[in-house]
């Protein structure tokens, strides 16, 4: 009997053992992919940048603040004219540097009578941080970029509101829950909670398999993050008396509607306060009318077409580089790059700002 117990005993130890380290195993593969995934450093490609004097009587001044860490962000409030009617405070999306390619955006706010302050958020362009961290970092440098707008002195007291688009979507909801004082908000192309965009791209690489990493993600984001990282849109609505407009595409690939929109109208379609605007084949990014862009990408098509190399060859990458970026320097019109705003869709978010913030 007592040789019985022993072997058992022994098979006990040796399956915690297992256990363990196929948790550890799994755990630190967890930690792999999302770092490579979202603790990178992002900038903007050079020859599609977007720059101040690409519109017409806008203008814009540079400063400087502190996020969590003591990271120094880059912000950048726009104007135009006078007699603006409150501060939007926009927040970017993930993976294509800070907020150059919002410029657009911000110029038209800034010609129907809005301040916009935005900044490039961790680990991305002109910010510090070796990488961007992880998925709830957009919340807190919003967070500290709303508190620099109202405490540092520098801007107008003036209702603030807020735009975001894909990560800044996901990030102007849910820092609701530390800034009730908002009036106004726009989240395109957003999602709930932190994990829905590790899942969301997950799946596309290896299935349902993704599920099984998602505890460790929760995990490692809380130990990183503390509340943030459990912080949800809906813990930003529920906090705040905000006005709130959802926008999304079904057919959106990169952010599933499923992840946010169908949440967010299963709780909230009934309440006044909200206004929920579905698309149905305009995908993850539908700020532009893309006549000129496609055109555009067609010719460079036809270009690739005419390379007498393999461009894709490891061998030959610094060398398309430049070549592309000639390319699109030589025969990009910036005119109408710069100033391919669907026009119809921004009248409506400015309609909403200004019927929610005076």
């Amino acid at each position: 009997m007592k040789l019985k117990s022993k072997k058992k005993k022994i098979l006990f130890i040796v399956l915690f053992v297992v256990a363990v380290l196929i948790i550890a195993g799994d755990w630190a593969l967890t930690v792999t992919v999302y770092n490579e995934n979202f603790n990178q450093r992002f900038e903007s490609y050079e020859p599609l940048m977007l720059y101040v004097d690409d519109f017409e009587g806008l203008q814009c001044s540079n400063y400087e603040f502190n996020s969590n860490k003591g990271q120094k962000l880059a912000g950048y409030m726009y104007h135009s004219g006078e007699n603006q009617r409150g501060i939007i405070v926009m927040a970017h999306g993930f993976g294509g540097g800070g907020h150059n390619s919002y410029m657009d955006c911000a110029n038209y706010f800034a010609r129907h009578g809005y301040y916009v302050f935005t900044y490039d958020a961790t680990g991305n362009d002109e910010s510090e941080g070796e990488g961007v961290g992880g998925l709830p970092q957009g919340v807190i440098d919003l967070d500290y970029a709303i508190t620099f707008v109202e405490e540092s002195g520098n801007f107008p007291n003036l209702p603030i509101a807020l735009f975001g688009h894909s990560w800044g979507g996901y990030s102007a909801c849910g820092v609701l829950t530390y800034h009730p004082e908002v009036k106004a908000l726009i989240a395109c192309s957003g999602f709930n909670a932190s994990p829905n965009l590790f899942e969301a791209e997950g799946k596309k690489q290896i299935g349902n398999g993704i599920y099984l990493m998602l505890p460790f993600v929760k995990l490692h984001e809380k130990i990183q993050y503390g509340g943030y990282a459990s912080n949800t849109a809906l813990d930003g609505f529920s906090k705040s008396n905000a006005a709130v407009m959802i926008v999304h595409s079904f057919d959106d690939e990169t952010v599933p509607i499923k992840y946010g929109y169908e949440i967010y109208y299963e709780k909230y379609k009934d309440d006044p306060r909200f206004r929920f605007i579905p698309f149905e084949d305009k995908g993850h990014n539908y700020f532009n009318n893309d006549t000129y862009r496609n055109a555009f990408n067609a010719e460079f098509d036809q270009w690739l077409k005419t390379l007498n190399y393999d461009y894709n060859a490891e061998e030959n990458r610094e060398r398309f580089s430049e070549d592309k970026a000639n390319y699109i320097y030589q025969n990009l019109d910036r005119e109408k790059w710069c100033n391919s705003l669907d026009l119809e869709l921004f009248e409506g978010f400015v309609d909403f700002y200004d019927e929610h913030m005076h």
